[in-house]
């Protein structure tokens, strides 16, 4: 997964990165269509490798919580539906993944976002969420 998977604020979904055009980025969506698009400098794009969640303590990061959440569904897509499910129901799912998440900082669309991408995720094939060089900068956090 590392850096291909991006976010696109302000466009629903995800998307892979193809290549770079001259001044933009050539995109490919990760849905039924997969269709290609350019993001330019002016959309905020962000590699999900980038991304953390809040927690009490230090921030987490969202490749940590993708695998968290793979781990409890056992690889499988989410079991909560996102449009049906309370406010309530989502806090209380992602504690499941995420038990000392920050209450005040993390919102419900947040919750939402973050399984929604993990189905899409799902549903592509993509499933290996931590890299190691990830786990290798955690593992010297520890020792420090």
């Amino acid at each position: 997964m590392q850096q291909t998977i991006l976010a696109i604020s302000g466009k629903p979904g995800l998307y892979k990165l193809v290549t770079n055009g001259k001044n933009n980025l050539i995109v490919e969506a990760l849905d039924a269509t997969h269709r290609r698009q350019p993001a330019f400098a002016t959309d905020r794009i962000t590699s999900l490798n980038d991304i953390a969640m809040f927690t009490d303590d230090e921030d987490v990061a969202l490749t940590t919580v993708l695998d968290n959440m793979k781990t409890l569904e056992k690889g499988k897509k989410a079991s909560i539906d996102v449009k049906k499910a309370s406010g309530d129901e989502l806090r209380e799912y992602f504690a499941k993944i995420l038990p000392n998440f920050d209450r005040d900082r993390v919102h419900n669309s947040d919750i939402k976002k973050l399984i929604q991408w993990y189905n899409i995720l799902i549903e592509n094939g993509i499933s290996d969420f931590k890299d190691e060089s990830a786990e290798n900068k955690e593992e010297g956090k520890d020792a420090k």
